[in-house]
């Protein structure tokens, strides 16, 4: 109530769109242990996944028995070039570790500000609630592309280190020069990105219903997982392409002579509107919802 009255009777010197800026809640987040947690681990991984090589040698002598065939050829191609050890880790981080960074950064935007039980105060300053909302996504979104950045220019910058800068292969179409390769990288990191849309939409809006900031991420995290799963599933049969993880691994498309544009263009335009349609839901709870805490 206090947010309506302040607003209609226009006090001097009020502009609802200079509250909580942008620049604020980045600082804010910043200085969070999660956030600094979560990107160190981002420069960390890529080092853990080479040393794993160094220390692993090669174990491609078996010929492929025991099922370590594909195993030891995706070994071999993260070894050849900067370019495929920054593909592979792309590739292994994308089906877990990704998705539990980006729930972090959405779910816990909103609904840890309830558990401190600071986000009353935030509203009675008074900042706007849609406005609240807005920065608060923007904000998450950013720290979630960082964190895609981070791990990618980390691993290229490793992996060229190590092993020098070589064409890409990928092992689906002929290799790729340096300069073709780096665009192709590009591409499947930005595929990623908006895949992963559908993750942060989700948590983000569980973060709006929700006062503990375990439940939205770990809520999201467990929906995103269980879709992968029924997406396993054949007996489904079309009822698949429905779910948000139907197409999480089309940016296999973009790494073939020609690409493969159909996947991507179908998984790009379902991750937009699931996560268009989860942000819709969290901006309806929220502008209606009984802030107690």
């Amino acid at each position: 109530m206090s947010e309506v009255a302040v607003t209609e009777t226009g006090v001097a010197g009020y502009r609802p769109g200079r509250t909580l800026g942008l620049r604020a809640e980045w600082m804010r987040q910043w200085r969070r242990r999660r956030t600094q947690l979560a990107l160190g681990f981002m420069v960390l991984l890529p080092l853990v996944i080479l040393v794993a090589f160094q220390l692993g040698g090669d174990d491609s002598s078996d010929g492929g028995r025991n099922g370590r065939g594909q195993f030891s050829q995706l070994v071999d191609v993260a070894t050849a070039g900067g370019l495929n050890f920054a593909l592979f880790t792309l590739f292994v981080s994308a089906g877990f570790l990704l998705v539990v960074v980006v729930a972090l950064f959405n779910g816990d935007t909103v609904a840890s500000e309830a558990s401190w039980g600071s986000l009353r105060y935030l509203l009675a300053v008074p900042v706007p609630r849609a406005r609240l909302l807005g920065v608060k996504l923007v904000v998450a979104l950013a720290y979630s592309a960082l964190a895609m950045v981070v791990l990618v220019a980390t691993a290229l910058a490793v992996g060229t280190l190590r092993y020098g800068w070589h064409p890409l292969q990928s092992g689906l179409s002929a290799d790729l020069a340096p300069g073709p390769g780096v665009v192709r990288l590009l591409a499947v990191t930005g595929y990623l990105a908006m895949n992963l849309l559908v993750v942060a939409g989700l948590a983000f809006l569980l973060s709006t219903l929700t006062d503990a900031p375990l439940g939205a991420v770990g809520g999201a995290v467990l929906l995103y997982i269980v879709s992968s799963i029924l997406d396993q599933i054949t007996a489904l049969g079309n009822i698949r392409n429905f779910l948000p993880t139907h197409y999480g691994q089309a940016y296999l498309g973009l790494l073939t002579t020609p690409i493969q544009w159909d996947g991507v263009v179908k998984g790009a335009i379902a991750a937009l509107a699931y996560a268009a349609v989860f942000w819709s839901l969290a901006w309806f709870r929220f502008l209606r919802k009984d802030v107690t805490s």
